[in-house]
């Protein structure tokens, strides 16, 4: 018996050698990248996690180890530049915002992915939103990244509470006020706790600096896209000195006032549970409020919400006198109702670009992670689930279908919530989020820091004017204010 059992043992050992060394080519052809490591870095928490989540798969499949690395979104932009200008270069893919690639691409830093893209039809790039295909994967027509999310600013609002509350949805900035004041300190989740009119992020340091372009672009551009809302498209002078500045700073003060006590410390990522515990009667931010709010592991307020196109205003700046002007078919061509709309594409989509000096392998793999997130089986799903960090972009998700009825959406919440990235995104007076060298300097260092002392109390309104106008115009002296007017021109399509 023993001695029988154990010649049985070495056969079955000997055939398990054979087949392991007769699957062995098949091994490696299965798995291409075997051996392989990318090292991407992303942003922490949304972004990352499906990032990370997807990996593990994407490494059975291919044997390619995608080693995520995040760090805070304050950081992002300049780790990256530092690493790849530096020579480090121990980033090998990064999942960024596309206005940055512009600096990216002065360095050389960025492969071109044009070639790639082109040549592989899982992709499915005729899919991918216009938008995002055609404006932010490219740069003077070249593609530098891979879309995996789609950006819009939007608003978000309690159906429940307004309709008690007799107040409607509002569509201009001064309404937004009006109702966050008539709601707020009503218990909206019924806790026994006042809640709050008005919910928008406004941590400096963070994802906090759009907003005030939300306000001043819906006054400053009223006559399409190419008309710009930073700059006068004629010599670069900043859109700041004006009353459409000064009013969007009354607003973000006034509407600080409808908001919990610490909205000037709270992120997106504290705004977001607010609005979908039942906190906020509006809420200000990208479409992932949308996504949660139909999650039952986090939302109270599931079948209480809506969404719409951002509001605007029945007033447009002269650009010639600095001053507000009532809305008429000659200066708010666009105009709804007499109210102009400028949905602003905030940030433009989150997207995955390839450090040039890479080992070619390695590109290999990146791109193959990309293609691997951004492909319909992977994306369909993760643009429904709101900790992904990842918004509608492909033109297939941005209807109605049972990929958001099995996300547990209902046909009515998708009307508006799809409606409003729609509408959003076939505005003929969307705004261009700002695109030219150094932009990071413009918004995230000089509009975010005085913007943010003026919320806290530490500057006034004049200051805060002379601080963001000064900062930009010397800016443009430093780096070159010709060649700044020319990527700006260039990027909203100005002649």
């Amino acid at each position: 018996m023993g001695g029988r059992s154990m010649r049985v043992g070495a056969f079955v050992a000997g055939v398990s050698a054979l087949c392991v060394v007769a699957s062995a080519p098949a091994l490696a052809q299965d798995k291409p990248f075997a051996g392989v490591t990318v090292n991407l870095i992303t942003q922490t928490g949304a972004i990352q996690e499906p990032l990370q989540r997807r990996a593990p798969d994407f490494e059975a499949k291919t044997g390619a180890k995608i080693n995520v690395i995040a760090v805070p979104f304050s950081d992002l932009y300049q780790k990256i530049l530092t690493d790849w200008a530096s020579g480090t270069n121990s980033v090998d893919a990064a999942v960024y915002a596309p206005q940055w690639m512009v600096d990216y691409i002065a360095g050389g830093y960025l492969e071109d992915l044009t070639p790639r893209i082109e040549a592989d039809k899982d992709i499915q790039e005729d899919d991918v939103g216009a938008f995002f295909r055609d404006f932010s994967q490219k740069y003077n027509g070249k593609a530098y990244m891979i879309t995996l999310d789609g950006d819009f600013h939007m608003m978000y609002y309690r159906k429940d509470v307004l309709d008690a509350a007799g107040q409607k949805v509002p569509t201009t900035w001064d309404e937004y006020l009006a109702v966050a004041k008539a709601v707020h300190g009503q218990d909206m989740n019924g806790d026994g706790n006042p809640d709050f009119g008005s919910c928008i992020a406004k941590k400096r340091n963070a994802q906090s600096y759009w907003f005030v372009t939300d306000v001043v672009g819906s006054m400053t551009q009223s006559k399409g896209t190419s008309q710009g809302t930073f700059f006068n498209a004629a010599d670069m002078t900043p859109l700041v000195n004006n009353d459409a500045f000064r009013k969007a700073l009354d607003f973000l003060s006034e509407s600080t006032k409808y908001g919990p006590p610490d909205e000037l410390n709270l992120d997106v990522s504290d705004t977001r549970p607010l609005f979908a515990s039942g906190r906020c009667a509006l809420n200000l931010d990208w479409g992932d409020v949308g996504t949660i709010s139909i999650d039952p592991k986090q939302s109270k307020v599931q079948g209480k919400w809506g969404a719409a196109i951002m509001p605007g205003s029945k007033e447009v700046l002269n650009w010639e006198t600095g001053k507000l002007e009532a809305c008429s078919a000659d200066n708010c061509p666009h105009a709804i109702d007499g109210v102009n709309h400028a949905p602003f594409a905030a940030f433009g989509g989150w997207g995955g670009g390839i450090n040039a000096a890479a080992d070619a392998k390695v590109k290999d793999a990146a791109f193959a992670f990309f293609s691997y997130m951004t492909q319909p089986a992977q994306s369909n799903s993760d643009v429904t689930i709101g900790g992904t960090g990842f918004n509608p972009y492909r033109t297939s998700q941005l209807s109605y279908s049972d990929l958001w009825k099995h996300a547990g959406m209902t046909e009515e919440e998708a009307k508006v919530y799809l409606g409003a990235i729609n509408a959003s995104m076939s505005s003929p007076n969307m705004i261009l989020d700002l695109r030219i060298p150094q932009n990071q300097k413009y918004q995230q260092v000089v509009l975010d820091e005085a913007v943010s002392r003026f919320l806290a109390g530490e500057i006034d309104k004049e200051a805060t004017v002379k601080a963001v106008e000064d900062g930009w115009n010397e800016l443009n002296d430093e780096i070159g204010k010709d060649e700044q007017l020319k990527f700006y021109k260039a990027t909203i399509g100005a002649k």
